[in-house]
């Protein structure tokens, strides 16, 4: 479908002057038009069935009925306006995906980043109709704190996941991303016929793994293409196994791995 010239937009805030901030940045782009504002979750809904916008910029904290609360509310409506969470708070973000959230912005918004978030909102409408299900319910992408914003990362090009404390590490290549969120909460969210859980700390994708070896006495490591050697805890054993019936040629036994050998 075509996405609307001007997008008809709510603005959703218990906080004044947050609210007169977004309407500033709102006035200066041609293809928003404001509908209304509201400073509560249930007003946002009331609005939101009187006016159909096409986007609602929803704060997540709020006294009552939450943004997640809204969210989910419009995600079970028949009409669904794409949501942009603007929040003070980063560790909502992987939740967002559960509600299918467009984009999530840290305050204060600057004009650039609302103007790329109206961008992906567009995008999304010309791509898909509105209320079609997502293809898949696993995520294809995260958004992780990154300097004073929120930047996505593709599941398809994280390399590495690793458990710090109440946060996850995404290893991209040569840099690194914290993600507050437990290693059960995101290994649920990613496709298991890509990723793999090694151990009680590491997810790795599939696609990374070069080669399986063990010391002949139980203990397994999975190589990866980069050449690094990752325990296989007790636990996740059977996955391993699970691969290697799956793909014979990645290791021929007790003797030892095949395919690409760690660097040194």
């Amino acid at each position: 479908m075509t996405a609307p010239a001007t997008l008809r937009t709510l603005i959703v805030d218990d906080e004044p002057l947050a609210v007169e901030r977004m309407q500033i940045l709102c006035a200066r782009l041609d293809d928003l038009h404001l509908v209304g504002t509201a400073a509560d979750g249930n007003a946002a809904l009331r609005l939101i069935a009187a006016l159909a916008p096409d986007l609602i910029l929803l704060d997540i904290s709020m006294p009552g009925l939450d943004g997640m609360a809204v969210a989910r509310a419009v995600a079970e409506s028949q009409h669904r306006p794409a949501i942009v969470f603007i929040t003070a708070f980063d560790e909502f973000a992987v939740a967002a995906f559960d509600v299918a959230a467009t984009d999530y912005l840290l305050k204060p918004v600057s004009a650039e980043r609302l103007d790329r978030a109206v961008a992906r909102v567009r995008a999304q409408l010309a791509a898909s109709p509105p209320g079609r299900p997502a293809a898949s319910p696993f995520s294809t992408e995260f958004w992780v704190p990154h300097r004073s914003e929120i930047i996505r990362i593709a599941a398809a090009d994280i390399d590495l996941i690793e458990a710090e404390r109440d946060y996850m590490r995404l290893h991209v290549g040569t840099r690194s991303y914290l993600l507050h969120a437990t290693i059960t909460e995101l290994e649920r969210r990613l496709d298991p016929e890509q990723f793999l859980r090694l151990h009680r700390s590491t997810i790795v994708p599939r696609s990374r793994i070069a080669s399986l070896r063990h010391d002949g006495a139980g203990t397994w490591e999975a190589v990866t293409t980069s050449g690094r050697a990752l325990r296989v805890g007790r636990t996740y054993l059977q996955r391993v196994r699970e691969i290697k019936e799956a793909r014979p040629g990645l290791c021929p036994g007790p003797a030892g791995a095949v395919g690409p050998r760690p660097h040194s």
